[in-house]
């Protein structure tokens, strides 16, 4: 049985102490916005995934969704739980009041999203599409578009997707061939096929905006050649509502190794009335708003998946009895000692516990960029946060997922045989997880993304972005003996991260395939660094706290230990990885290709 309890502490302590929410009301629109608002949304949030989608997670696996003539049905539970969500304004919470949202800052609602990923990761791609969606309309489209599709849209109505991949090509988007054809009167006639469309038919709306890349007949070869089309489910009728069918049709679904309960689809476009978002090919510019969108939001399913298993494996840990501490028996009035006194259990858990709330606390320092770049009123905040969002995406997408699979992982290590059967509910996770590392652009892709785009953009400016505070709070704290078990391996770590970004760059001019070599390692060595970062930051509130904390000592001091288990056990990993990325190209190049 699955078991999950949102982390309302730990995610008031990212919120408030960590990254300041009082700021967060000098934001455009966020006037109103109070500590005691906050806690409100996240209590009803953890009330209702606790209670509703938790509920329908393991169900939801085991049914999966129903594929028939065209028609896909949900798991059974699922269009009850959407419609609940729907009323109760989880869709428009994010959302701009112009169309009818709620306008609450994303610092605020990635913490709801991670809970709707824990309890059910399935469920949150549906909701979390359509916002994706209706961030690129309301980015790039016309104001005529924008008035007609998202109001539906925010209210939860109306859901949405985006229609990149095709049969024949994956990440190299410049070889798709779907068509857009004008039709003289400001619409475009959509003729292909497209794969993997995760929400592209599914029974919990009245409608589906998919938005569709394809190429005009005047198009550019390559990636220049996209332009990005609005193409609904059912035309609007006179009155805004779903009208006849247009020519889009789903020919099947996936049988997939994990988020069963979300279609994943085959979704065909046949002369389907659709209308052009943005610049005639300028469609990738357009559709990226959407999937830097989705990328930080796939990030934040790694989280919450790793929350949850994290927290299953500790509730076996202190439930399953088996053999007998080391030091001597700790429950001698019981046949054995519960497995959580054992050094290697404690490892698994530390690691699992460390990576996710360290995660959870960069994910609110990205989170927060996101609202400055949106809603400061200073022009030189909303430059920086802009850079730092563009650095950090890669990072929160890859690492992220990388390290919910493995929490995931060592969640079923913890349960030992228990773990490898569905009757407990952690191999899901595992599964689950998985996908996470794959789409929204591979973790490999990240990488590339970082080493051979964002270091060298604007003369590396957005590595200044990262690199200045933390060094800044390195200089702040490096005399003081409290801090000295966290700031000097954090030194020591971010002096290996600048030694590794001079070696790429230096390299990578030379010899691309270098900097290709490089970027996996890359990227784990700056986020190890980066949660290192958060970690040494938590730690001085820790610090500066557990004295006079009366009830929550016990919080705060959890957090030192735990920040100091991630220095010793978890940071060094990044001499490693330098030492792999200045072995260079050779050993792996080196092999021919019929040699494999």
């Amino acid at each position: 049985m699955q078991v999950y309890k949102a982390p309302l502490r730990d995610m008031r302590f990212v919120l408030h102490e960590l990254h300041g929410s009082a700021e967060l009301t000098a934001l455009e629109g966020q006037g109103e916005l109070s500590a005691d608002l906050i806690d409100d949304v996240l209590e009803q949030a953890a009330n209702f995934t606790e209670t509703v989608l938790l509920p329908l997670n393991a169900s939801g696996d085991l049914e999966g969704c129903h594929y028939e003539n065209g028609v896909v049905r949900t798991p059974q539970g699922f269009r009850q739980a959407y419609d609940a969500f729907r009323e109760a304004g989880w869709n428009a919470a994010a959302s701009d009041p112009a169309y009818g949202g709620q306008g609450l800052p994303a610092s605020v609602y990635k913490l709801v999203e991670e809970m709707i990923c824990s309890s059910n990761l399935s469920f949150g791609l549906y909701p979390g599409l359509t916002h994706g969606a209706y961030l690129a309309l309301r980015s790039h489209g016309s104001q005529e578009l924008k008035d007609a599709w998202l109001p539906k849209m925010v209210e939860g109505r109306w859901s949405g997707t985006m229609c990149l991949t095709e049969p024949h090509c994956g990440t190299d988007l410049g070889l798709l061939r779907t068509r857009a054809i004008p039709q003289g009167d400001g619409s475009y006639s959509i003729t292909g096929s497209k794969i993997f469309i995760s929400a592209g038919e599914h029974d919990l709306t009245e409608n589906i905006v998919h938005l569709v890349l394809a190429r005009l007949p005047d198009a550019p070869k390559g990636v220049k050649g996209i332009s990005l089309f609005l193409v609904p489910k059912f035309q609007q009728d006179a009155d805004g509502n779903p009208g006849p069918r247009n020519g889009v049709s789903c020919s099947g679904i996936e049988h997939k190794m994990g988020i069963k309960a979300s279609a994943t689809c085959q979704i065909n476009f046949d002369a389907a009335k659709g209308w052009l978002i943005g610049e005639p090919h300028k469609g990738m510019r357009a559709m990226f708003t959407m999937m830097n969108s989705e990328r930080v939001s796939v990030g934040t399913q790694g989280l919450g998946v790793a929350e949850a298993a994290y927290q299953a494996a500790v509730a076996y840990a202190r439930e399953r009895l088996q053999g007998r501490s080391l030091a001597g028996a700790k429950y001698p009035d019981r046949p054995a000692d519960p497995i959580i006194v054992h050094p290697d259990v404690r490892r698994m858990l530390m690691t699992a516990r460390a990576y996710t709330e360290g995660c959870r606390a960069l994910c609110g320092w990205v989170a927060r960029a996101l609202d400055e770049h949106e809603l400061s009123p200073d022009q030189q905040v909303r430059t920086a946060a802009e850079d730092r969002v563009a650095l950090m995406t890669p990072i929160v997408k890859a690492l992220f997922t990388d390290l919910g699979f493995e929490v995931a992982n060592l969640a079923v290590q913890t349960y030992g045989g228990h773990g490898y059967i569905r009757e407990h509910g952690v191999e899901q996770y595992v599964r689950d997880a998985r996908i996470a590392q794959i789409y929204e652009g591979t973790n490999g892709v990240q990488a590339l993304d970082l080493v051979g785009r964002k270091m060298s953009s604007n003369f590396g400016r957005p590595l200044r972005s990262f690199f200045h505070p933390v060094l800044a709070f390195i200089d702040a704290n490096l005399e003081d003996e409290a801090l000295a078990d966290f700031i000097g391996p954090l030194a020591k770590s971010f002096g290996t991260l600048q030694q590794a970004t001079a070696h790429i760059a230096a390299n990578g001019l030379r010899d691309p395939e270098e900097a290709g070599a490089a970027a996996t390692d890359y990227l784990r060595l700056f986020g190890l660094v980066a949660l290192g970062y958060m970690w040494a930051r938590m730690a001085k509130i820790a610090v500066g706290k557990r004295e006079t904390a009366g009830a929550d000592a016990a919080f705060y001091e959890a957090k030192l230990v735990t920040a100091r288990f991630y220095m010793e056990r978890l940071l060094p990993q990044t001499g490693a990885l330098w030492s792999a990325i200045r072995s260079g190209k050779a050993s792996t190049m080196a092999l021919g290709e019929d040699r494999f």
